[in-house]
C-alpha cells in the first residue's frame, strides 16, 4: 500500500514539476533508469534517498505524505514566505486569501 503510495507521489510530483525520469534521475545523481525502475515498482527508494526526493521537490516529508495537497511546492513556498512577513502583511494575505475562496 505505501509503496504503490510512493511511486504514485513521485510521479505526480515529478509531472506537475514537468521534468523526465530520465532528467529527474540526473538531477539526482543515479542512472538514467533510477526513476524508472521506482516508478515502475521495481524498486523504491531508501529513506536517505527519498529525503533527497523530497528536496528536489521542495517538499517536507510531511508535505510528500500529505495527499490532500495538490500542489506542496508551492504551499511550502507560501509558507516560507509568510515566516518573513509581519503580523499585518500576514492578516492582509488572510483576507486575500479569504476572498479568493468561493
Amino acid at each position: 500500500m505505501y509503496e504503490e503510495y510512493v511511486r504514485n507521489r513521485i510521479t505526480q510530483l515529478r509531472l506537475k514539476k514537468g521534468v523526465s525520469e530520465y532528467q529527474m534521475s540526473y538531477d539526482l545523481g543515479h542512472s538514467r533508469g533510477y526513476v524508472y525502475n521506482i516508478s515502475s515498482g521495481k524498486s523504491l527508494p531508501p529513506l536517505k534517498e527519498l529525503f533527497e526526493i523530497c528536496k528536489y521537490f521542495g517538499v517536507s516529508p510531511k508535505e510528500f505524505f500529505d495527499d490532500g495537497l495538490e500542489y506542496p511546492g508551492l504551499i511550502h513556498k507560501a509558507v516560507e514566505g509568510l515566516k518573513n512577513l509581519n503580523d499585518a502583511d500576514i492578516i492582509m494575505i488572510l483576507g486575500l486569501i479569504g476572498r479568493l475562496q468561493p
